[in-house]
């Protein structure tokens, strides 16, 4: 399984800094933002455009006075 978060010595310093219970707190945290944050990286798709944006809309009427 791959590995998330923070390196133990991250942890340590955090849970120094501003206490066990906090510092577990906000490195488990972390570690599911990174899980959720590869999940979406893996599960992306491409987007097509199939309508013109406004500025192409906008560009194309110009053009056509001209």
């Amino acid at each position: 399984m791959n590995r998330h978060g923070l390196t133990f010595n991250s942890r340590k310093a955090l849970m120094n800094n501003i206490g066990e219970s906090a510092g577990t707190e906000i490195a488990n945290l972390i570690s599911e933002m990174a899980a959720e944050i590869d999940e979406l990286r893996r599960t992306k798709v491409s987007v097509t455009k199939i309508v013109p944006n406004a500025e192409e809309i906008q560009s194309a009427a110009i053009q056509s006075r001209l």
